[in-house]
């Protein structure tokens, strides 16, 4: 269990002991601290002391070039000693079946790399409202069939808050080495081992793994622009995508409401919108319930969409100017991530 962190006091003891508590697999948590300023370090040394199963690392001076979480983990993979590595963000809390679970994937699926989604907990209204799209997002474009039957890099997912490896097909892929500057290790991790030959699978964490990713509308706007231009925000897909979404998310509702202040509409006119309003709609309810997600996000789905593409239009001008990406108190060049 490998968990890069970074000024994380307030949760690190809470991330690790629900580490402690797994049932069923031998394990090591491996924390790795990287230039933490609020005591993250200490925390895990005392953890450490009462408990031979944490060890806590250092994280070596960020070079040039590097994302500081992927510099965290690729020192992590170097420094763990079995061989099946496991990537868990600080701020996901596993219940204790989830690692056995994910093992137990990894080897029945044959794959270099396994990933899960945790449940994402939210509070905050810009949470509740953005971050069950990632589901939405994620089951609306990609064809998790053709992603089990071959390697093809078209097919790439995961997350990046469980992502979970061989020490085999790390090492032959390069692991984080090589793709030191970018932030959406979730995305480009995946992409890499199928690119590689390797397999990779997703699963749903929602009954086994929590995670509380942001706790302010403004943690959630720049949380989510901050990697947009390497998933839905690239150049080459932002158009489509934002064309697919406005037309089949946000149109019905408009015309809708348009309808509603007509008078002599047919009453076909009427059929088709609402079934085009039901059909927006149905898969965001149909979520909320299978991923226990806050039903106001799915009440207010398309403005949900709305937001979600004022970021990722947001992030493309951001790159397009040359702005810096900011994240725990580091700056990253907008132009050389990708």
């Amino acid at each position: 269990m490998l968990i890069p962190a970074r000024d994380e006091a307030g949760g690190i003891e809470a991330a690790v002991g629900a580490v402690l508590r797994s049932v069923g697999v031998a394990f090591e948590v491996v924390v790795m601290d990287d230039s933490s300023t609020d005591g993250t370090g200490e925390l895990v040394a005392a953890m450490a002391a009462r408990d031979s199963r944490v060890r806590l690392e250092v994280a070596p001076k960020l070079p040039a070039g590097w994302n500081g979480k992927q510099h965290a983990c690729w020192a992590l993979a170097k420094a763990a000693r079995y061989d099946v590595l496991c990537f868990v963000d600080a701020d996901v809390r596993l219940k204790p079946e989830a690692l056995v679970r994910m093992c137990g994937m990894l080897k029945a699926s044959g794959a270099g790399l396994v990933s899960g989604f945790p449940r994402q907990a939210t509070e905050t209204w810009m949470e509740w409202m953005l971050l069950p799209l990632i589901h939405f997002v994620l089951l609306g474009f990609l064809p998790l069939d053709r992603m089990r039957k071959g390697t093809d890099p078209a097919f790439a997912a995961g997350c990046g808050q469980f992502l979970m490896v061989t020490r085999e097909a790390y090492e032959a892929s390069g692991g984080h080495a090589e793709i030191r500057a970018t932030m959406h290790d979730g995305l480009l991790l995946p992409r890499l081992f199928r690119q590689k030959g390797f397999r990779t699978d997703l699963a749903d964490l929602t009954g086994f793994a929590t995670c509380r990713m942001y706790r302010s509308a403004e943690q959630v706007w720049f949380g989510l622009a901050k990697n947009a231009t390497e998933g839905i925000a690239a150049p080459v897909r932002i158009l489509p995508i934002s064309a697919l979404l406005f037309l089949g998310q946000v149109l019905p509702f408009l015309l809708l409401a348009r309808l509603a202040f007509l008078q002599g509409v047919k009453a076909e006119v009427w059929v088709y919108v609402v079934v085009a309003v039901v059909a927006a709609w149905l898969p965001r309810v149909l979520a909320a319930r299978r991923f226990r997600q806050d039903w106001r996000g799915a009440v207010l789905h398309p403005l949900g969409i709305v937001l979600l593409l004022a970021i990722q239009w947001y992030a493309l001008g951001r790159k397009v100017m040359g702005g810096a990406v900011s994240w725990k108190d580091r700056a990253y060049a907008g132009e050389d991530r990708l």
